[in-house]
């Protein structure tokens, strides 16, 4: 596969599930506005996803103080700031557009229509009503190109590299929303119990992992135990176990004569997390362990890119 359409693939794959992300933070965060809770809270919890997502500065260059309403339009529907989720629907369809002929007609129209409805709404501005509406869409649409991508791609090497830009998206993101939360995980700050469960329910809401938790752990939520299922749980769609272990099954399907240290840095993780413990992680720290995670997901995406796709890559 001519590198180009490579990396067109990898792209759209990721931003669309940068974008289905983005819907999950601002969706759990929008439920808890509509609660009676201190307003405190809500800004302190606003504000970690902001600097986990990398964007306060960007955000405090538009806006004096974190206010829910603002937060929400600037990561969804703001077509001035390059990673919203409409920018990140409409770089999704670009890349689309540029190699049509590796896709199937149907994942082509619905990567379309959902810029097109996605661009209609942003130019029309949204009422704190519609919030809650846009967010959903996002979600429904980001469930329905993945579905059509399983259900009628062929499972060649254009199939294999959108799921590596999906699932390296993924351990990104899993990995800075437990980021955003490391003072719970510090030694001696896991007590039983959180002091506030809003922001770890927020976490898990974002992850699809609110559910999954109370069935697994029937008492109180604790940093810990949420750890373990978001970084360790080979059966959890979103932890970085699953994740790592997607990624080196389809970079196997794609190997050429100059990824072989590629596909061993991807397997090296995999193992790693396949073979570690949840007390071996809080002996060497949850949060330093997170971001050396951080810093080796970044650096195999940069493999990535100089084995397989063109240069300069985007991002």
């Amino acid at each position: 596969m001519l590198s180009r359409t490579a990396d067109h693939l990898y792209w759209m794959s990721r931003y669309i599930e940068r974008a289905e992300s983005l819907a999950r933070l601002i969706d759990t965060h929008y439920r808890m506005s509509l609660l009676p809770h201190a307003s405190a809270t809500l800004a302190r919890s606003l504000r970690s996803t902001l600097s986990a997502l990398h964007v306060e500065a960007a955000y405090h260059e538009r806006h004096a103080q974190i206010a829910p309403r603002a937060v929400f339009e600037f990561l969804s529907l703001d077509r001035e700031h390059g990673a919203s989720i409409v920018n990140c629907l409409r770089a999704a369809r670009e890349n689309a557009r540029a190699v049509r002929g590796s896709l199937t007609s149907e994942l082509w129209e619905t990567l379309n229509s959902t810029w097109l409805e996605a661009r209609s709404t942003a130019s029309h501005g949204a009422t704190q009503a519609d919030i809650g509406q846009f967010i959903e869409w996002v979600k429904e649409r980001s469930h329905l190109t993945r579905g059509v991508t399983i259900g009628t791609m062929l499972r060649d090497e254009a199939f294999h590299f959108t799921r590596i830009g999906t699932f390296l998206e993924r351990a990104d993101n899993t990995a800075r929303m437990l980021l955003a939360r490391e003072e719970d995980l510090r030694p001696g700050a896991d007590a039983g119990s959180v002091p506030d469960p809003y922001e770890w329910s927020v976490l898990l809401r974002a992850l699809s992992a609110f559910e999954v938790y109370r069935r697994v752990h029937r008492g109180v939520i604790t940093p810990i135990n949420v750890a373990h299922m978001l970084i360790l749980r080979d059966d959890m769609p979103r932890s970085l176990l699953r994740c790592c272990k997607e990624v080196y099954q389809n970079l196997k399907s794609v190997a050429n004569e100059q990824s072989a240290e590629t596909e061993r840095h991807a397997g090296e993780m995999h193992a790693m997390l396949h073979f570690t413990t949840i007390e071996d992680l809080i002996e060497l720290g949850l949060p330093r362990f997170l971001a050396q995670f951080a810093g080796r997901i970044n650096r195999l995406a940069e493999r990535i890119s100089s084995d397989f796709l063109v240069a300069p890559a985007q991002g």
